[in-house]
Parts: C-alpha cells; sequence; structure tokens
C-alpha cells in the first residue's frame, strides 16, 4: 500500500509530461485548416463599416486584382499589435487591403482606426457574425488572400508580424497574383 503512494505523483508526472510533449509536436493553432481555400469567397455582402468608407462583397473581391480582407475588431489586442504591419502592406503595389470588422459596434471600431490608423480602403461590418461565420472566422485578428476572380488562396490565424508577413503572406499574395 505504501508503494502506491509512492508511484501515484510518477505515474500523474507521466500524465502531465505526455500531454505536454504532445502539444509541442501538435500543429500551430495559426495554422488551422479553412474549408474555404481555393473556393470563392462567399456570395454575401458586407455593408459599410459608417458613411466614411464603403463596404464590400463578391463583386468587388473578383475584380481582377489580389485583394487582401483583415478580419478585426476594436477589443482585440493582436489587431492593435498588427497595425503597423497592415499600414506597411496597404502601401504594397499590385494587391488591395480590405478591412471585415467581425462582432463590434461601429463607434467602437471608427474610434479604434482612428487610434491605430485605417490603412483599409473599404472596411465591410458583420454585427452580429453570419457573415463571418460564412467566411469560416472564429477569432480576430484573421487574414484572408483572394485573388482577382474572389477565390480565397490563403488564411492566416493570428496578429500579423514582420516574420509571418515576408514568410507566409508575401508568398501568398505573389501565387494569387499568378492565379489572377
Amino acid at each position: 500500500m505504501k508503494r502506491l503512494i509512492y508511484l501515484l505523483p510518477v505515474a500523474g508526472f507521466a500524465v502531465i509530461a505526455f500531454f505536454m510533449f504532445r502539444s509541442l509536436v501538435a500543429p500551430a493553432p495559426d495554422l488551422l485548416p479553412s474549408a474555404l481555400i481555393n473556393k470563392p469567397v462567399p456570395q454575401r455582402v458586407l455593408p459599410a463599416l459608417d458613411a466614411q468608407t464603403q463596404g464590400f462583397g463578391p463583386q468587388e473581391l473578383s475584380g481582377g486584382k489580389v485583394t487582401v480582407v483583415n478580419v478585426f475588431s476594436s477589443t482585440c489586442v493582436p489587431c492593435r499589435l498588427e497595425a503597423p504591419e497592415l499600414s506597411k502592406l496597404a502601401a504594397m503595389p499590385g494587391m488591395t487591403l480590405y478591412g471585415f470588422v467581425w462582432e463590434d459596434k461601429p463607434d467602437s471600431a471608427r474610434k479604434f482606426l482612428d487610434e491605430v490608423g485605417n490603412p483599409f480602403s473599404r472596411i465591410g461590418e458583420d454585427l452580429d457574425g453570419k457573415i463571418g461565420m460564412e467566411w469560416g472566422v472564429y477569432g480576430w485578428p484573421e487574414t484572408y488572400v483572394v485573388d482577382g476572380h474572389g477565390i480565397i488562396r490563403f488564411k492566416y490565424v493570428g496578429g500579423l508580424t514582420d516574420e509571418v508577413v515576408s514568410l507566409q503572406l508575401l508568398p501568398a499574395i505573389e501565387k494569387a497574383k499568378l492565379a489572377s
């Protein structure tokens, strides 16, 4: 019986070590597969955030030019941190950057953009989250690359950093340009 008492902590440690090791070899959470890759964008139009911008939908996303769609919210800390990367991205030729406000109040989103800067040429809103569900959105921030035919070619989950932009997003944009 006394041996059993000494074996319980060892067994508990073994179980914890197993799950910790397993999490090291699991895919990264930002590499979630998307069922929409290589499929057309959802057909619903995102209404404009406010009178200062225009919304967008499948017609704008299939206009022959690569579009990067960034899903954000004013309550999202990584969204605030990725703002400088989005500003740099917006200045790049050959693609357009759209914003997708997901489950946020328009006034809060506008205040957020006034604080961090607005790199988006169009901003659509999805107050109830239904359009986001069609896009496969499950959190902020998320970034999609859409080719000139309105086909989703890439999805990144998480905040954009210089490394993510250079190693993942820019190559995806170049591939989308070739597909357009």
